[in-house]
């Protein structure tokens, strides 16, 4: 099969890789959309020592499943391959396990290719009406989803909201909290064509830096990037009493205001991925229209996956998620 392999930092090479073979509970993949992660672009950049290379990165994906009694059937994938009996697997926290695996990490190779071997109980069907590159985006809403019922069940009667990011992962937030109740939401983006994109494309209230109140304003602030400087934004515009979530992991010092959050009870809660029924809830949500249209994607060859990669580097990328389609003979 043809797969994009990740050879060394800010290597990526499209060739021939064994095609994967299903074992005992597993299903095997034709994948038809792959999404290109942050966590994608750490690795890419040699950030990443839990993805070295020769690595298949990606784990964003949906496709059809080839063979078995489930042939044909289309799904989308959750990537995250937990034990089932640890603590918190039996508590519904699946995503704290600490055996956990992800595709995109050895030694489970990722879905930039043309199949993928998964669990076969880690996959959602996807109806007829749903196009398999918006099935794809279930797993980056679905951090945000579980992002936001986090700070939801923290601070219920929260009703204004800021997503830091206008990425996937921070508009996957902003999307998650007005459908889960919150009224008013923002998203802060200092990239002025991904913003103006956002506000045109998305329907979506965006303002920069410059644009921020100068007092505190947000009963809820989800940080999707992680970088000294969004905490300390973060930091700066909750509310007293109010709740911040972290999912980004840009940086991993720096940032916080803990006196000020200490005076003023503000709640932090780092979160990490989802659990699986938070998937199940985002999927169910997506298929039936709560998280809007899904059409903010950018569609390329996974052959030109390594073009792909230097545009979103170099900032020329102004849609919040750029998927990758495999090419099938």
């Amino acid at each position: 099969m043809k797969a994009l392999v990740y050879e060394g930092v800010e290597t990526l090479v499209y060739r021939d890789m064994p095609t994967p073979v299903a074992g005992a509970g597993q299903s095997l993949i034709r994948i038809e959309a792959s999404g290109i992660c942050g966590s994608d672009m750490h690795a890419f950049l040699g950030h990443d020592s839990r993805r070295p290379a020769p690595l298949i990165l990606g784990h964003e994906a949906a496709g059809v499943i080839v063979g078995g009694k489930k042939n044909g059937t289309r799904v989308t994938v959750n990537p995250l391959v937990t034990c089932g009996m640890c603590p918190a697997c039996t508590t519904g926290r699946t995503n704290l396990c600490p055996e956990r695996m992800i595709i995109s990490m050895p030694p489970r190779e990722g879905a930039f290719a043309a199949m993928v071997v998964m669990r076969t109980e880690n996959l959602v069907v996807v109806p007829d009406h749903v196009a398999l590159a918006a099935a794809a985006l279930a797993e980056p809403i679905s951090c945000g989803w579980h992002t936001a019922r986090l700070c939801r069940r923290a601070l219920p009667r929260g009703r204004r909201a800021l997503a830091i990011g206008g990425g996937a992962i921070g508009l996957g937030a902003a999307l998650s909290l007005k459908a889960q109740g919150v009224d008013d939401v923002t998203i802060l983006e200092p990239n002025a064509a991904r913003a103006a994109y956002l506000r045109d494309a998305c329907g979506q209230t965006v303002v920069s830096e410059a644009e921020l109140p100068h007092t505190a304003t947000f009963d809820i602030v989800i940080d999707g990037v992680g970088y000294a400087s969004t905490r300390a934004t973060a930091s700066a515009q909750v509310t007293p009493g109010g709740v911040i979530g972290h999912i980004g992991l840009g940086e991993d010092t720096s940032g916080l205001d803990i006196r000020r959050m200490t005076l003023q009870e503000i709640t932090f809660i780092g979160t990490y991925t989802y659990t699986a029924q938070d998937f199940r809830d985002t999927a169910k949500a997506m298929f039936d229209g709560r998280l809007g249209a899904l059409d903010w994607t950018e569609t390329r060859p996974l052959s030109s996956g390594a073009q792909a990669f230097a545009d979103i580097r170099a900032g020329r990328v102004t849609a919040p998620k750029i998927i990758l389609e495999p090419e099938h003979a």
